[in-house]
């Protein structure tokens, strides 16, 4: 049997995978077990921050495994100490909980809001969530998603979870016992969506308030994937909890739950936790990650990178719409559906992902020019063609 042959024999059918097996990689250029060359402008969804077999990042990760794989949050350890130190100053918080994926930060924001809620004494246990968001694929997150197609087959889902449109009218609408809103400031399995950055604005205003929570998901947004360390901070925004993960680990499963002063203590003894969570191997890649923001510069060429890419897009033929954050990118391609275009791309060398009928660009933050330029030439052709 062939790779897919087997893969359908053994493994679940959950994924619509492409005809390619992927082998090895360097930088933002990997191979499959053909020996052909793609330009990766995926990153693993946003993952391989670094892209593939960074050496700095490999050697952390290694060198920690020679010394202590794992040892359990029933004991303290310095991995986890420093770079919780260097994660919440870097995102302006007071306190982390590090967890697995981007649906365990997730659950545990809410968990946090409904936890609030009780201390507070207030009842207000509703968590509102925007149509067309994405926040993963608990019976929980299922209805926090706020896309239909998301609700079907599994319900019943957790109860007091609302989603609502993203306009003026949404201080209308929300239920009164609303406890907490949670928002991307990009939607990006949405399609790419950017939200009005004043909206958002004036819902933080509105939650501090009102005394409801307001929790920002960063999960792809964050890590400098939108041009600087969390989108949030981009638009001056200052959320109660956030949550990050993909691009956080570098390529390794890991995500962050992150508290602000007001949130920071509302977590006592039992009522969180995990088994894998703020594992040292895999926090000594997030240190490797977290280390290249402590030079300016990296943001800096993150941001000359985007500028770049999107000028040159923005010169194609037949692009509608460019959406997105820095190097969080979506493309609105006329007459044209984002799968059609992944799929020619793809038999010309290039890897790029879709979201809705759109195009979606998550490169390595590290992408070199002569990759891109590699890649916008493929890109071209097929969006053009």
């Amino acid at each position: 049997m062939d790779f897919k042959e087997k893969d359908k024999k053994y493994i679940a059918s959950t994924y619509a995978r492409s005809n390619i097996e992927i082998v090895k990689g360097k930088g933002s250029t990997c191979y499959d077990s053909e020996g052909k060359e793609y330009i990766d402008f995926t990153s693993g969804i946003g993952v391989n921050s670094l892209g593939f077999a960074n050496e700095g990042f490999a050697k952390a990760v290694y060198n920690q495994l020679l010394t202590m794989q794992h040892i359990s949050n029933l004991y303290h350890n310095n991995v986890q100490i420093e770079v919780a130190e260097k994660l919440v100053k870097l995102a302006g918080m007071e306190k982390v909980f590090f967890a697995n994926s981007g649906a365990e930060a997730n659950e545990c924001a809410i968990k946090a809001a409904r936890k609030y809620a009780h201390i507070q004494k207030n009842k207000k246990k509703c968590i509102v969530t925007l149509n067309s968001s994405f926040h993963g694929r608990t019976i929980t997150l299922l209805k926090a998603n706020g896309q239909k197609s998301f609700h079907k087959y599994f319900n019943p889902f957790t109860p007091k979870i609302k989603n609502l449109e993203f306009n003026e009218e949404i201080f209308n609408l929300l239920p009164k016992d609303t406890g907490a809103i949670m928002a991307e400031i990009v939607q990006g399995e949405g399609g790419v969506n950017n939200l009005d950055a004043k909206l958002l604005k004036a819902v933080e205003e509105y939650c501090n308030k009102n005394d409801i929570l307001f929790i920002v998901d960063e999960v792809q947004t964050g890590v400098g994937r939108c041009g600087s360390f969390l989108a949030s901070q981009k638009l001056g925004l200052k959320p109660d909890i956030i949550t990050l993960a993909k691009g956080l680990g570098g390529g390794l499963p890991v995500a962050a739950c992150l508290f602000n002063k007001k949130t920071a203590d509302v977590y006592a003894y039992g009522d969180h936790g995990t088994t894998f969570g703020g594992n040292p191997a895999v926090l000594s890649g997030v240190k490797y990650v977290l280390s290249n923001f402590e030079d300016s510069k990296f943001v800096d060429e993150i941001n000359a990178k985007a500028k770049y890419i999107r000028d040159e897009i923005s010169k194609f033929k037949n692009v509608e719409k460019l959406t997105g954050l820095g190097l969080m990118i979506g493309i609105k391609v006329k007459d044209k559906k984002g799968k059609d275009v992944r799929a020619a791309c793809e038999k010309d060398g290039l890897l790029i992902l879709t979201a809705k009928d759109n195009v979606r660009l998550l490169p390595p933050l590290n992408i070199t020019y002569e990759e891109i330029d590699k890649g916008l030439q493929i890109l071209k052709k097929n969006i053009e063609k």
